[in-house]
């Protein structure tokens, strides 16, 4: 095999397809599918995938490759795969798709070096590279020109490793460890040697004489009471010597994890295993559907079924949704699995997430726990994919390649002839029809494992409170509940799904909203920095004094954010403790567990938060959960808004009353008579299903259709329109007459960042040559898309229509 097939690193639609290259003689014996090369391409190195190896080309004249950046695949045979089938269902390039796969490390610059890992003997040709080093630098692996067949053979035997130097601000994590020289009666010897008066270097040297073994700088320093510099001057006059390890970045070192063992199972959560061990014992595929209410034990299901596939020496991915991936979560799996678990998610720095998958890579771990990015953990052999809160609406991708973790995780799932569990107390509409059918096994919990009853919900209508003169943001049921609960002891969760101080700020006179200049969505007051910002794109200006459009001054905050509640609660209760959770408080590493420790220690009578709060959290002196504006989603342009308010008006009334105490949930809203409020009142699933199926099969919307959304960008209003229209006419002659097409219409926000956004919606069912049809979007634009002024994306299964 000596040519290269090559998806290369530049991210253009002209070139999304192999370019083949020759493969030197010096890498011809270890170069893999999955690793990453540097290559000539036009004038310039670039890097790239080698995606199959060929004897065969038909191009007249083929460049070499110039390096090869891995000594291993860092892309599996089935990830490469998989990254073909990611591309090709949601019309990103390969090259996009391949890289969502990896770390952000493994995008960077870097060097590369080899570590010794054992004193056993080495290839002859090795040994000579290494020589007395424990590390060589992969440039003195070159010159050697040493067979890349022996260096692989070594990392298989784990006699070597490649570790990979990141030329930016992510580097390796060392320790200096001090060990003598000399040993024993020489030892004493230069000890007796030192002058009295050198009391420190003695201290040091008494303390090798009695444990030659080598110690950490730290360790050293403290237990002999002496400095580095100490050290420094014995290794200068060569009795000592340092020594560099690297350590992997371990997230949770400051923690300790008490083992946990298996809990009975009650008789429901026996009948739920039931198609998930089969699954597991018969080695196929299957994607079981767990139901079960807040409180029911599905996580001990999740851990039981790991157990058995970690005992048929296989691997397991649990994906969780980013807000609920707490530390109470990765608690409970690290207590049933200690060291056999990495942990993948955006609050661990880019170090600490490039460890975490190379303990993946090199299997030193057989449980993967993560948000949605996890489901590409570079596993081997896996025995099942677990997807928690599978309702979640971040588990699917906004920008490109736009997949759900879903659907990738069945994909794997057959791969690898593994069950596929989706656990929820709301699963969302399409899940469930699955189930219903029989697509899926459904499995179903009515009951928390500890008998305790669903706390009760009382709903308030604020229209009402407004009737009766209250015009604060708390009902006279909350205030009154919370100052019960406040003089007992015990704790309250409060739920405002809007972070910022207010939402938007309005002349009183003339109407005049405060508009972000790039985009068509009015600032966010955000009181900290008396600024107001954009959130969709990074402007922020400073708060008007006068409104902008006629000079008057009777310019109001409207609307209600976290902070705004958080001062608002410190005025009605004086001396009330609040702790505040929402994207601004939890900005920095490490924040989020913090504020949660804090409430765990009952630092706080109130958790006041956004929807981050609703889930994953299990505090047993919480008894009483107020949502402040249960109907704030419902009047967004989204046929998903009433199935997203009943699933967080669920999710959050299950974090009341889980233990001991009993519970309470009071819903302020201005829309009382809403189904979706009524329904999540009475816990009642199956009768908001039955209603929620009735509107989308009147109206045509998921899981009665599919649906593909087209959004095309451009600065100019016309050419964005004109360009929307033509694609709405293409798409039009690959479907049925069944098909509806909806569009060209703007988008709910027309604007941002200066470009205007017109979209068109296709319902179908069955269309054989729709994807087809899109292709040909895509090729007829190619050239306009080149300039980078027109932008077209396609979403195949879109969740957000905004």
């Amino acid at each position: 095999m000596n040519i290269a097939k090559v998806i290369v690193d530049v991210p253009s639609s002209a070139i999304n397809q192999t370019f083949d290259y020759q493969i030197p003689e010096q890498f011809q014996q270890m170069i893999q599918p999955g690793m990453r090369v540097v290559i000539p391409f036009g004038k310039r190195k670039i890097t790239g995938f080698v995606v199959e190896l060929t004897n065969h080309t038909e191009v007249k004249r083929v460049r070499n490759i110039i390096q090869v950046l891995d000594l291993m695949p860092v892309l599996t045979k089935e990830l490469l795969d998989l990254g073909k089938w990611l591309a090709e269902t949601t019309f990103c390039l390969y090259i996009t798709a391949f890289q969502a796969m990896l770390p952000q490390v493994l995008k960077s610059t870097y060097k590369k070096e080899l570590v010794r890992l054992s004193d056993e003997e080495l290839y002859p040709a090795l040994e000579h590279v290494f020589g007395d080093k424990q590390v060589i630098s992969f440039e003195e692996l070159e010159a050697s020109e040493i067979q890349y067949i022996h260096v692989q053979n070594a990392i298989k035997d784990e006699a070597v490793k490649v570790n990979y130097l990141v030329e930016s601000n992510i580097t390796k994590k060392f320790e200096t460890w001090i060990s003598p020289i000399i040993l024993g009666k020489a030892l004493q010897k230069e000890n007796d040697a030192l002058s009295t008066r050198a009391h420190r270097q003695k201290e040091i040297l008494h303390y090798f004489i009695n444990d030659e073994q080598p110690v950490q700088q730290q360790v050293l320093i403290h237990k002999t009471n002496t400095s580095r510099q100490t050290i420094k001057t014995l290794i200068d006059k060569g009795i000592l010597q340092e020594e560099h390890r690297e350590v992997m970045r371990d997230p949770y070192e400051d923690h300790s994890f008490e083992r946990t063992s298996d809990l009975q199972l009650t008789t429901e959560q026996e009948q739920a295993m039931v198609p998930i061990r089969s699954s597991i014992d018969n080695h196929e595929h299957d994607v079981v559907l767990v139901h079960g209410v807040t409180g029911s034990g599905k996580t001990e299901i999740y851990l039981q079924a790991i157990k058995q596939v970690i005992n048929q020496g296989k691997e397991a991915i649990v994906l969780v949704p980013e807000i609920a991936l707490t530390p109470q979560m990765v608690k409970r799996f690290k207590e049933r699995f200690g060291s056999q678990v990495a942990v993948m998610h955006s609050a661990l720095s880019m170090g600490e997430k490039y460890d975490e998958w190379r303990k993946v890579q090199r299997k030193e771990v057989q449980v993967v726990v993560g948000a949605r990015s996890a489901i590409f953990a570079p596993f081997e052999n896996i025995g099942i994919i677990i997807i928690d809160e599978e309702h979640e609406l971040t588990y699917k991708q906004e920008d490109q390649p736009r997949y759900h973790a879903r659907d990738v995780a069945i994909e794997r799932g057959k791969t690898h002839q593994a069950p596929v569990v989706l656990g929820s107390a709301t699963p969302s509409l399409e899940s469930f029809a699955r189930a219903s059918k029989g697509v899926y096994t459904l499995a179903t919990l009515t009951e928390r494992t500890n008998k305790r009853p669903m706390p009760h919900v009382k709903v308030v209508d604020m229209r009402t409170e407004l009737h009766k003169g209250n015009r604060t943001m708390f009902s006279t049921d909350l205030q009154d509940n919370m100052r019960e609960r406040i003089e007992k002891g015990e704790q309250i969760v409060l739920l405002l799904n809007r972070r910022g101080f207010s939402t938007f700020l309005m002349c009183r006179d003339c109407g005049h909203v405060c508009e972000c200049p790039h985009c068509d969505i009015s600032l966010t007051y955000h009181k900290g920095r008396n600024k107001m910002k954009c959130h969709y794109c990074t402007y922020e200006t400073n708060v008007p004094h006068a409104c902008p459009a006629c000079t008057s001054d009777a310019i109001r905050f409207f609307g209600t954010g976290t902070e705004r509640v958080q001062e608002e609660l410190v005025k009605t209760f004086p001396d009330i403790r609040v702790i505040r959770m929402d994207v601004d408080t939890t900005r920095r590493k490490g924040s989020h567990e913090k504020l949660l420790d804090q409430f765990a220690n009952q630092e706080a009578d109130v958790l006041l938060g956004t929807q981050m709060i609703a889930k994953g959290l299990d505090f047993p002196n919480v008894t009483l959960v107020g949502v402040l504006a249960a109907d704030s989603m419902l009047h967004i342009p989204d046929f998903r808004s009433s199935e997203k308010t009943f699933q967080l008006l669920t999710q959050v009334s299950g974090r009341a009353g889980r233990h001991e105490l009993d519970g309470e949930v009071i819903v302020q809203t201005y829309t009382p008579e809403h189904y979706s409020v009524e329904f999540a009142k009475d816990y009642n699933y199956l009768a908001f299903y039955e209603h929620e199926m009735n509107m989308r099969r009147t109206f045509k919307y998921p899981p009665y259709v599919y649906l593909a959304l087209f959004t095309v960008m451009h600065s100019n209003v016309s050419v964005c329109m004109q360009i929307t229209d033509q694609i709405v006419q293409t798409v039009s002659n690959y479907v049925s007459s069944n098909t509806i097409i909806l569009g060209p219409t703007p988008s709910p926000i027309t604007r941002i960042k200066n470009k205007y956004r017109y979209q068109c919606m296709i319902k179908f069912r069955h269309e054989p040559h729709l994807m087809q049809g899109i292709q040909n979007v895509f090729d007829t634009f190619k050239d306009e898309l080149q300039k980078k002024d027109l932008s077209i994306f396609i979403d195949m299964q879109p969740y957000h229509l905004m």
